[in-house]
């Protein structure tokens, strides 16, 4: 096998082939993250689906279910900055492999408190420190998926990987609730726990068996390696060079993030978002047997039409911004238009609150969701391979995760009280579908051009 050599990289350095024939190993790559992705929503949702055993063994009321369920977004959102940060420094196969066997021991773990506890109160405790553990541990994992993205992909390329890892909390939930409710119908509420846990140890083997950097992959062809620097890939931000540079972005650098119009709206577009997807983990399946009378085994099947719609939207939203930026569109329109018309298609989602059937309500979910996962795939984790500073991806995509996810903790909690102080998830409904409403109006009438950070353009 020859190796690419060029005035960076020596025989030693290099891992490229010279092959005429183009590879393809960026999409090997995707698989690679989405099955990660995938595990780690996963991680997420199942307490959705155990939440009403948990909820019955130790007698939980809404409110201590509330949190228990936003435990996670807590750390999570505390742990973005700081795993922004390590993943510039040590890169992304070491940190990214690193809290995935970390996050599986966990996620087993939970599946041990009724071993350990029948008090409530300590029950309490202990599932809200271990979920708040996984937050801390996972939160890493998108800002990898968003730096390995702009690694792997050009600029007119990078929508679908961002759609399809976006989709990953669909793809979870349409895999694993209807497995989760079969597990614990037959074998009660830790035993989703337990399959989770060893399947993410089994991932976490197979990234660090076959994830490398660009220029050091021995199946990368020169013309794919090509395809990507020419399109805008950043191949060398995993580079040893690069993260020995890497320190404490400067104090221009935290202004200049913090303080954009175009970013705030990104932020709190991604918060949205988020608020409509958290949802859908944690309280839709508890709405679905408590209050519309399904059983754990039923309410994990019928998460799965939405799932899929959702995971198919944002597939088909990644490939619709695409298509516009190829077809002579400018970046913001080609981003804008599908998330703008996406959440103006979720906010259908209020309309649950408005039958009695079952199925309609599923029908109406199904539908919502595909708009939500449209948006998702173009304008969320897009514009972050689109605007982040090359010398801080990491540290630009935790800011982008860390506000958004603040509505992992607020969601879970909102809805918990507002079903405790009025006995209504109707009511609810309408505080989730709002969100939809003020994203589509942020993107579409405040935000402005969409540019790289650094670009002078965007000063």
């Amino acid at each position: 096998m020859d190796y690419r050599i060029n005035s960076s990289t020596d025989s030693k350095a290099g891992g490229a082939t010279t092959s005429s024939s183009s590879s393809h190993v960026r999409y090997w790559m995707l698989a690679l993250i989405m099955l990660l992705s995938t595990i780690a929503y996963a991680d997420r949702s199942v307490l959705s689906i155990a939440g009403s055993g948990i909820r019955d063994e130790f007698g939980l009321t809404p409110i201590q279910l509330g949190y228990i369920l936003s435990a996670f977004s807590w750390a999570y959102v505390l742990g973005q900055i700081p795993g922004g940060l390590l993943l510039d420094r040590f890169g992304t196969r070491a940190v990214y492999g690193t809290t995935a066997i970390l996050w599986s021991i966990a996620t087993f773990a939970v599946g041990f408190v009724g071993e350990l506890t029948a008090d409530v109160t300590a029950a309490v405790v202990l599932l809200f420190a271990l979920r708040f553990a996984l937050g801390f541990i996972e939160a890493p994992g998108f800002p990898a998926n968003a730096r390995l993205t702009l690694m792997w992909f050009p600029k007119e390329e990078r929508g679908f990987p961002s759609a399809t890892f976006s989709s990953a909390s669909y793809f979870a939930v349409a895999i694993f609730s209807p497995l989760s409710g079969y597990l614990v119908s037959k074998l009660g509420w830790p035993a989703p726990f337990f399959l989770l846990g060893v399947a993410g140890a089994v991932a976490a083997v197979l990234w660090f068996a076959f994830m490398r950097e660009p220029r050091q992959h021995p199946n990368v062809s020169n013309s794919e390696l090509d395809h990507i620097m020419k399109g805008g890939g950043l191949i060398d931000i995993d580079a040893s060079k690069t993260r020995s540079e890497a320190g404490l972005p400067s104090g221009a650098l935290i202004k200049s993030l913090l303080s954009r119009r175009m970013l705030w709206c990104a932020y709190l577009g991604q918060y949205c978002a988020v608020a409509l997807s958290y949802f859908f983990i944690t309280w839709f399946p508890i709405y679905l047997v408590k209050d519309r009378g399904m059983d754990i085994l039923n309410a994990g099947f019928a998460a799965v039409a939405p799932s899929l719609f959702g995971f198919a939207g944002g597939i088909l939203g990644g490939y619709l911004s695409d298509l516009l930026v190829k077809r002579g569109f400018s970046l913001s329109l080609a981003r804008k238009i599908p998330f703008v018309g996406g959440m103006l298609l979720a906010t259908t989602l209020v309309c649950a609150a408005l039958t009695d059937s079952n199925t309609m309500i599923i029908a109406i979910m199904t539908f919502a969701f595909f708009g939500k996962g449209i948006a998702a795939g173009a304008g969320t984790w897009t514009l972050v391979s689109d605007t982040a500073p090359r010398e801080a991806v990491g540290f630009a995509g935790s800011i982008f995760n860390c506000v958004g996810n603040i509505a992992g903790i607020v969601t879970p909690i909102i809805f918990g009280y507002i079903v405790a102080g009025t006995g209504s998830y109707e009511i609810g409904l309408f505080f989730v579908g709002g969100h939809c409403l003020i994203a589509a109006l942020l993107y579409a009438f405040v935000m402005g051009p969409i540019v790289r950070v650094e670009d002078k353009a965007a000063i």
